[in-house]
This record gives structure tokens, C-alpha cells and sequence, in this order.
């Protein structure tokens, strides 16, 4: 039998340690570590190169999306499962958008959590209590975001705040690309990227790159037929 390796992390002992003794009761499965911060989380999962992080959404440091970022655009084997306190569709599209195989809330019973890391062990998606092939979550993806544009709706011309410049990297940033890359394709410093990033987040008023693509998504301003997804195959 092929044992699924797992990493835990969640900044609360007490439910950390929870999860790690429920999924140590499975046969198939072993928990090689656990930590609490996003910074150590990233460097677990680059050192053990688990099957699958069992991630909380808010980490202190580096948060539960922005690593899930990182990991898709490192291109590590990993798998990632985020674990939230308050279940909402737009967080899910976040988790969605930022390369997790799944998404759910910490309130779910120990048996549910094991059947969805053998999912995702298997290359499924488990999002909204469903679970997906990877081409059926983009066409959930875009399901929900239209809705979402749908109750969004603004008289005339929609409105947004960027230069033309700016929505040449928001373009760019929606693909998963890196501040490196979008310098490279756009002949400009890695510095400026950095300051366009900057510049759009706050226009915005959001915290990360994920965040400003559903903002975007959400009011149109971009399509999902720019964004890809998932950054691993």
C-alpha cells in the first residue's frame, strides 16, 4: 500500500494536534511533520516534499494562499488542502485561483478530512463538498465567479483605477506569472513590476496577488480565459 506523507500546519496546538492524531489512526497515511507559521510551512514543504500540506487559510507570516502560490509557481509536488474557520464560496475561489487541490472548513469530521486527501492523493479537486476533475473546477471556478459578477453590477462602463500599464501586469499576474517573468515579457525592471504590484493591491484595497485576481475577476475587468488556474499539471 502506498502511504499518502503529510505535513500539518495550524497555528493552534490544540487542533493541530488533533488533526495529526486522527489522520494517524489511518493505515495509508503518515505525517512526516507539523509547524505553525507560513515561513516554516514553506520550508517543510521544500525540504519533505509530502504528498499533501494540510494548510490553515490564516497563518501568521506568510498565509495559507500565499503559499499555496508559491508552491504551484515552485512547481513542488506537493499538494495542497486549505483549511478554513469561516467557509465562504469567494474564499474557496481564492484557494481555487491560488492552485489547491482542495478547500474546506475546520469543523469537518475526521472521516470526511481522510476521504478528501485520498482524493486529492489520487489527482482529484475537493471543493464545496464535491469533488472535481481539474477541468470540471475551472468550469466551477467560472460558474461562481459569474455569479459573483452578476451581483456586482455598476451602471454604465465599469469603472476600475489602473493605468494601462497596470492592467498589463494585473494580465500578467492573473496567469500565475512571477514579478521576474512579467519583467521579462514586458521589458520593464523587476523593481517596477514590483511597484505596479504594489500600486495595484492598494488600489484595490486587498493584501495579496490572489485577492486583487477575484477583485479583478469578480468586476470583470479580467476573464478567466486569461487566468491559469493551476500551474502544475
Amino acid at each position: 500500500m502506498n502511504q499518502i506523507t503529510l505535513v500539518v500546519i495550524d497555528d493552534h496546538p490544540l487542533f493541530r494536534q488533533g488533526v495529526v492524531d486522527a489522520l494517524s489512526l489511518e493505515p495509508d497515511m503518515r505525517v512526516v511533520a507539523q509547524c505553525s507559521t507560513g515561513d516554516e510551512a514553506l520550508e517543510v514543504i521544500r525540504q519533505r516534499k509530502p504528498t499533501i500540506a494540510i494548510l490553515d487559510v490564516n497563518l501568521p507570516g506568510i498565509n495559507g494562499q500565499q503559499i499555496t502560490h508559491q508552491v504551484s509557481q515552485d512547481k513542488l509536488p506537493t499538494r495542497i488542502i486549505l483549511m478554513t474557520g469561516y467557509d465562504d464560496v469567494e474564499q474557496a475561489i481564492h484557494a481555487a485561483l491560488a492552485g489547491a487541490y482542495g478547500y474546506c472548513s475546520k469543523d469537518i469530521e475526521p472521516q470526511s478530512l481522510s476521504r478528501i486527501i485520498r482524493e486529492v492523493a489520487e489527482g482529484k479537486y475537493v471543493f464545496d463538498h464535491r469533488v472535481f476533475s481539474r477541468r470540471e473546477l475551472e468550469l466551477w471556478v467560472e460558474d461562481k465567479m459569474e455569479g459573483a459578477r452578476r451581483s456586482y453590477s455598476e451602471p454604465g462602463t465599469p469603472f476600475h483605477p489602473l493605468s494601462e500599464r497596470e492592467m498589463e501586469v494585473l494580465s500578467c499576474v492573473v496567469r500565475g506569472m512571477s514579478n521576474k517573468e512579467i519583467a521579462g515579457m514586458l521589458g520593464i525592471s523587476h523593481q517596477t513590476v514590483k511597484n505596479h504590484v504594489t500600486a495595484i493591491l492598494r488600489k484595490f484595497g486587498v493584501e495579496d496577488r490572489t485577492q486583487a485576481v477575484v477583485y479583478a475577476l469578480k468586476r470583470g475587468w479580467v476573464t478567466l480565459k486569461d487566468a491559469n488556474i493551476h500551474h502544475q499539471e
